[in-house]
């Protein structure tokens, strides 16, 4: 029997209901849908668009649908709702698909899953919001909270909060880049050979492009390319998928040949095995998680790379000095549990499924996890705190905190030796401490502080 296709939309709308009924995450319910899906590669980047896309506009979506739907979204089966925001938002921040197209496709598959009057009734709502689209016109000049979040499609709170630590055009730029595609980028694995070798190697198969990132040392960004994971580089262990951000972290720490590190929240591994990779596979590494299952994954990443100094241990961080004496470490990186504001590009429902109420509870477990390791540190040792978001409070407040009641750390001041110019001129860099916003690079919002014991 020849196999059913399925087109790009009705991948997109089967995700989009797996988020809204099941709290799937959409990132990795997306990449399930795909790699199942058989679909072309245009196709697969289409569904990718309307996923990430109808998530990220959701509240503004909704208040164009609630004024179109006689009443409301919510009075629609959840695939219809899901229906008419996918359609919306292809008719408003699509130029690139004609108008009558989306309209006849949504009503198809409004046809192929529901009855006549369904489908009349998405055919309805669309063609009305095309004869009435200057209604839902939203002003460059927002007077209001609520107008701004509509324009960027933020929650109120996340906007309000975000202009109280770096001000309104800040504010702007960074949530604007929210919606544009996240970059697909990968870290060399420098133990088998260099990234200048990497990328000439890349350049050769046809794969896609291959260009240095100007923000990590080691990373390079993959244009108009697929998913790295299915190439024989990602195979081989020459490379790790990894954001150019995240990259930055271990750089930062900067263990040497020969140390004893401690990673406290490891899994999945791409930190661990960048810190194996900086030693050169020389020393030892245990990489902590509180959940058994996790650990599997550091395994099977430092195997493909040819890593053999990470030693896995299963245990809660904010119970670690129950297993080592004080001063058993060289180096300490702390890559804390947050809100993960800053990979709202890669995970659009986290500015939906977050209330600023819940960034306290992280506070206090971020708080735990500094006091907890912190005797473990050895005399002249660093310790990274890192995050990626951008809210202060689990970030620059958290460590200068810390500091005040730890007189024998400070805040390392030759932690900007290790930044590269672009970074220093684009990112919010102090004393010991580096902010990134997700517009710098068109990467990851990430938190990075350098912290060094005294003696």
């Amino acid at each position: 029997m020849m196999k059913k296709t399925v087109s790009a939309r009705d991948i997109a709308l089967d995700v989009l209901l797996q988020v809204e009924q099941h709290q799937a995450y959409s990132n990795l319910a997306l990449n399930q849908a795909l790699h199942q899906s058989g679909l072309e590669d245009r196709d697969k980047r289409l569904a990718t668009e309307l996923i990430y896309g109808t998530i990220g506009r959701l509240n503004t979506l909704d208040w164009i649908g609630n004024r179109l739907v006689k009443k409301g979204l919510r009075s629609l089966e959840p695939w219809v709702r899901q229906l008419v925001r996918m359609s919306l938002y292809q008719l408003r921040y699509l130029d690139k698909i004609p108008e009558r197209a989306a309209v006849h496709e949504a009503v198809q598959i409004a046809k192929r899953r529901g009855h006549q009057g369904i489908s009349s009734l998405v055919n309805g709502v669309l063609r009305s919001y095309l004869r009435r689209r200057g209604e839902f016109q939203l002003s460059a000049q927002p007077a209001s909270l609520k107008e701004k979040a509509l324009l960027l499609s933020h929650p109120e709170w996340m906007v309000k909060r975000m202009e109280q630590a770096y001000g309104p055009e800040e504010t702007e730029r960074a949530l604007q880049s929210n919606h544009l595609p996240p970059k697909v980028s990968v870290r060399v694995n420098t133990l088998k050979l260099d990234r200048a070798a990497f990328t000439e190697q890349w350049n050769q198969t046809g794969l896609g492009e291959a260009i240095v990132s100007p923000l990590a040392p080691d990373g390079v960004i993959i244009e108009r390319g697929g998913n790295p994971a299915y190439t024989s580089f990602f195979r081989e262990g020459l490379c790790t998928i990894q954001d150019e951000s995240s990259m930055l972290v271990s750089r930062i720490l900067n263990p040497q040949p020969g140390m004893r590190v401690l990673d406290v929240c490891a899994a999945p591994g791409g930190k661990t095995t960048h810190l194996a990779e900086l030693m050169q596979n020389r020393g030892s590494i245990v990489a902590c998680d509180i959940h058994e299952h996790k650990l599997e994954l550091i395994r099977a990443n430092a195997e493909r790379l040819g890593i053999t100094i990470i030693a896995e241990r299963q245990a809660d961080g904010r119970q670690v000095g129950a297993y080592w004496p004080a001063d058993s470490f060289d180096a300490i990186l702390l890559d804390a549990p947050c809100s993960g504001l800053g990979v709202i590009r890669r995970k659009p429902d986290i500015k939906w499924s977050k209330e600023a109420r819940a960034i306290d509870s992280l506070v206090q477990l971020q708080r735990e996890l500094l006091e907890e390791v912190a005797p473990l540190l050895k005399p002249g040792g660093v310790l990274v705190y890192s995050t990626c978001t951008w809210e202060p409070r689990e970030n620059k407040e958290q460590v200068l905190a810390f500091t005040e009641r730890h007189p024998e750390f400070e805040l390392d001041p030759e932690m900007g030796k290790s930044l590269t110019p672009e970074v220093k001129e684009r990112a919010i860099v102090e004393e010991g401490w580096l902010q990134l916003l997700p517009h710098h690079f068109g990467s990851d919002g990430f938190f990075m502080s350098r912290l060094k014991k005294k003696g």
